[in-house]
């Protein structure tokens, strides 16, 4: 009962947290828009400039919007992924779909050479990036539920996906030998990811994409719990190993797959946020886990998204840099101290 309190306790604060991160994220900037306004323009008022106005809901709420979807599937699809294949290094893009991502994308931007003149006007556009990006993680992601549907040792599939990685990577690095200077730097502001493009047509079927995914990862709570015992007790209790597999790989697809298209590959934030979860709420249960990692993947990606605003700056830094320049010491941290109370 006490452990109940404390954890509902510590989703609170968190809930309360994320709230600020995002008001506060609305409010910082190259220009800086008081907390009123930010109010006033939220609840259907008007703010006393139009520019903030402006700012606020076709740039600031949007992209804030996009940093919790991105936070909350790549937190679950990185827990679902660690739980899957027991193993505290797997993240969302363990299965290579980043890669098949990165492949679509590259084929636009870099193999545009090799390409029909009215292919490059399809692909041109950001939507264009979008779908190829999409297309090259659905190739990945159905390459390895074929797989996946053949064998029966889950590492193997962990396996599978990585060579499906390295073999994309590699693809990635020929066309990036025959690419210009201008062709190389549009895919590496690509690669180094973005969360303030999107349109909010773009932000309904991204917040769709992540709605579904989530729904998946939901119905996989008791499978993964299940799962923590092993693989042969898990069936030993007459679950549906094959079943449940497959959900939780395609539930980590989406999540991954989607986010990746538009928002392009962020790192770090599915890897650590489970890892800090665990250590924060002292627990393996995935009842808990999954409300604390969701609501944590938000918080950090608001916190990351604030920080690579530079407030008072006239530019943006890379948000995926700011991931793991800000995640990597905090589980590091954690994880000493965690070592540290064991003994």
């Amino acid at each position: 009962m006490q452990k109940n309190s404390k954890h509902r306790f510590l989703y609170i604060l968190l809930f309360i947290v994320t709230i600020f991160l995002f008001v506060l994220d609305l409010s910082f900037g190259s220009i800086t828009i008081p907390f009123k306004e930010i109010l006033n323009t939220l609840t259907g008022g008007t703010a006393t400039k139009s520019t903030w106005e402006y700012i606020i809901l076709n740039y600031r709420l949007p992209k804030a919007i996009t940093a919790i979807l991105v936070g909350m599937g790549l937190s679950i699809s990185g827990l679902l992924m660690q739980t899957l294949f027991r193993n505290p290094l797997a993240g969302p893009y363990v299965l290579g779909l980043s890669s098949g991502s990165s492949l679509g994308v590259a084929l636009v931007i870099l193999g545009a050479r090799f390409m029909p003149p009215y292919w490059n006007d399809l692909f041109v556009s950001s939507y264009g990036i979008i779908i190829a990006s999409c297309l090259g993680s659905a190739l990945v992601l159905l390459s390895v539920l074929f797989v996946s549907q053949r064998l029966r040792d889950t590492m193997v599939i962990l396996i599978v996906g990585l060579m499906f990685g390295s073999f994309t990577n590699a693809f990635v690095g020929v066309l990036s030998y025959f690419s210009s200077a201008e062709q190389l730097q549009k895919f590496t502001f690509w690669s180094l990811g973005n969360l303030g493009n999107l349109s909010w047509n773009s932000i309904l079927i991204l917040t769709s994409s992540v709605a579904i995914g989530l729904l998946l990862s939901f119905i996989s709570i008791k499978p993964l719990n299940t799962l923590l015992l092993g693989e042969n007790y898990a069936k030993s209790l007459g679950m549906n190993y094959k079943k449940s597999r497959l959900i939780i790989i395609l539930a980590t697809s989406i999540l991954a797959g989607s986010i990746t298209a538009f928002a392009g590959p962020i790192a770090f934030i599915g890897l650590a946020v489970p890892h800090i979860a665990k250590l924060i709420f002292q627990t393996s249960n995935h009842d808990t886990l999954f409300w604390s990692t969701l609501l944590l993947g938000s918080s950090l990606m608001l916190f990351c998204d604030l920080i690579s605003q530079v407030p008072g700056g006239d530019f943006t830094l890379p948000i995926n840099a700011i991931t793991s320049i800000i995640g990597a010491p905090i589980v590091v941290w954690l994880l000493v101290r965690k070592r540290k109370m064991m003994h």
